[in-house]
């Protein structure tokens, strides 16, 4: 279920990151074998830093644009809430709390309407959910021993942002800070970037 095919993982090692799921994954891959091990113009970092932003959390250019702009129009800095914009989706929440084991898988549950939101059934993956919002196996979810085994082996990896119980359900405690959320990437470049091409 949502493996990761070819052309993917050349994409991960062109970017210098591991979308597989796990939580280191913007270290570079291999040294030497990355875009970001090369010499690299301003736009060309600033570039490099919006796709490996775009490609860890598997969106669209477009999904990532209207995010920018939404990110832009609120009230404080415009990196740090684009990142907590693509971190509250429900895919994403679905892989960070454990129901799956990348974000890839977290978007196919989402989609097959194995996770409810607050008790009711959501199948989209970019919806993005509130402070206090419980995330739960649907009754179908819980007969997959897969989606399970997932969630009961997954203790080990803490948020302070999530908070989970033993019945298949998490909580979104918190909106998620910039400095809690485990990705290495240069917000500032991002904006620097749209700034100049929008």
């Amino acid at each position: 279920m949502a493996k990761m095919m070819a052309p993917r993982f050349k994409q991960s090692r062109r970017l210098g990151l591991n979308v597989c799921g796990h939580p280191k994954a913007m270290k570079r891959a291999v040294k030497g074998t990355a875009r970001s091990d090369k010499k690299l113009t301003e736009y060309g970092k600033q570039l490099l830093e919006k796709q490996r932003l775009r490609a860890y959390y598997g969106v669209l250019e477009k999904q990532f644009v209207n995010l920018f702009k939404e990110a832009k129009k609120a009230k404080g800095q415009t990196g740090p809430l684009l990142v907590q914009y693509l971190e509250r989706r429900l895919d994403n929440l679905a892989y960070r709390m454990g129901f799956a084991s990348s974000i890839r898988q977290a978007r196919q549950m989402v989609t097959h309407g194995h996770i409810k939101v607050n008790g009711k059934k959501v199948n989209i993956p970019s919806y993005r959910c509130d402070e206090g919002d419980v995330i739960e196996l649907s009754e179908r979810g819980k007969k997959v021993e897969m989606f399970k085994e997932n969630f009961q082996t997954n203790f080990v990896t803490s948020y302070p942002y999530i908070s989970k119980d033993e019945n298949f359900k998490a909580t979104l405690v918190t909106l998620p800070e910039r400095e809690d959320v485990p990705i290495e990437i240069e917000d500032q470049l991002i904006v620097e970037f749209y700034s100049k091409n929008m």
